[in-house]
């Protein structure tokens, strides 16, 4: 089993971290270490291939969300989006430069690939995470939309409801 370590917001892995990396693509490499986003490193632990622990030893599976949901208080849906897409096979990255939570990259796709990537292998879709109580402006979506398309990919949200269920709503730009 891997282990990292809890670092403010991020899991930070120093050793034994290529396969998670180079064939799974988990994480972002460094130098000398692989940094987890909260929700890549709880989903690990969730397969039981990671142990988080702090200055105080290991942490337990449950005690490790609890403190994932207070330092983000979007964690549980952005959680459960995570989970959900990347059980389906698919390979999802940081979606924060494009306004949304994730980018999503088909299955079989190598993100890291160097030089010009193919149509296959460009972002899927840009997700976004939000409990079902969630209200969005037409101005919020309108923008959410353009950035999606700006990178030739597809706005979806990923609508979670209170059992942790996820809907997915696909919204598109057409001119006529």
């Amino acid at each position: 089993m891997i282990k990292g370590n809890l670092l403010q917001n991020r899991v930070r892995v120093w050793e034994d971290y290529e396969e998670i990396h180079d064939d799974l693509y988990y994480g972002k490499i460094f130098e000398d270490h692989l940094d987890l986003s909260l929700s890549e490193a709880m989903h690990l632990v969730e397969r039981n291939e990671l142990e988080v622990s702090d200055d105080d030893g290991p942490i337990e599976k449950e005690d490790l969300f609890n403190r994932f949901c207070s330092l983000d208080e979007e964690f549980q849906q952005k959680y459960a989006v995570y989970s959900d897409l990347r059980e389906r096979g698919y390979i999802l990255k940081s979606g924060f430069k494009f306004g949304a939570h994730f980018r999503v990259y088909p299955r079989g796709v190598n993100p890291y690939k160097e030089g010009p990537k193919s149509q296959r292998e460009h972002t899927k879709w840009v997700v976004h995470a939000v409990p079902e109580d969630h209200s969005l402006s037409f101005s919020e979506m309108s923008r959410a939309v353009r950035l999606a398309q700006n990178i030739r990919s597809t706005m979806l949200w990923g609508v979670v409801d209170s059992e942790k269920g996820v809907t997915y709503y696909k919204v598109e730009r057409i001119t006529p």
